[in-house]
């Protein structure tokens, strides 16, 4: 998991400009939040934690980012601060 987290830092330093540091990333970037608070609730809700998955879903929502879905996820994607989707994948 922390593997997948320095992947996606580095991407949005790689292709974000206004990025600094790897700290500014992980501290600022909404969509780093939402990413993580996904893969959290994804592995609470695939080990049979469904309570404790809908809650860390529920906690995503203040990231403001929506529409997070598995299948519009690409590895080293680097998102928006909105919504997640076509438009919202950088650097294909």
């Amino acid at each position: 998991m922390f593997e997948r987290l320095r992947e996606d830092i580095a991407a949005v330093r790689d292709r974000d400009p206004a990025a600094r540091s790897g700290l500014e990333v992980f501290l600022c970037y909404p969509g780093i939040h939402a990413l993580l608070l996904h893969r959290v609730a994804h592995h609470l809700w695939r080990a049979g934690f469904s309570t404790a998955a809908r809650w860390v879903s529920h906690l995503a929502r203040g990231t403001g980012v929506s529409g997070l879905e598995s299948k519009s996820f690409v590895k080293s994607a680097l998102l928006s601060s909105g919504a997640v989707g076509i438009p919202a994948v950088r650097g294909l």
